[in-house]
């Protein structure tokens, strides 16, 4: 049976950590749309930049309430999805930062970009393994003998 204040509890996140991704997020965005980076390749720039909305998009649902979802498991299901869909997004943005080229930002950008990834993945590893954890609890518990 799963408990719904382990659940909630759950989802809970550091505040402190969910801060410093919200501005490292902010500081990337400015530099990639207002910054001086270069990409070689036509078009990348712009990619670079959708995703970098994309991945905040993905962090601000990571972070939303679930509290609208009735059926707990629905929720660390949602959740999951969620944490899967934004590693997917972080993913997408680190191939398309590969190309990019000595620039005035750029010594700043990467570094920052590298810190939001190694901060986004121990948040969601984390939390990850607390959900997986609880679903899996509910497969456990239904193979036990009565």
């Amino acid at each position: 049976m799963l408990n719904s204040e382990q659940i909630a509890a759950s989802f809970n996140f550091d505040s402190a950590t969910a801060t410093a991704l919200r501005e490292q997020w902010r500081r990337l965005i400015e530099i990639a749309v207002w910054g001086e980076l270069r990409i070689a390749k036509l078009g990348a720039l712009p990619r670079l930049r959708k995703r970098l909305l994309e991945v905040g998009e993905n962090l601000h649902s990571l972070f939303a309430s679930r509290d609208w979802i009735p059926q707990p498991r629905e929720q660390l299901k949602s959740a999951l999805g969620t944490s899967v869909k934004l590693r997917d997004s972080l993913m997408d943005l680190e191939r398309t930062a590969v190309g990019l080229e000595t620039s005035p930002d750029m010594a700043e950008f990467e570094p920052l970009l590298l810190a939001f990834r190694q901060t986004i993945l121990a948040l969601v590893e984390r939390h990850e393994a607390q959900w997986a954890g609880m679903l899996d609890s509910q497969y456990s518990e239904a193979d036990e003998p009565t």
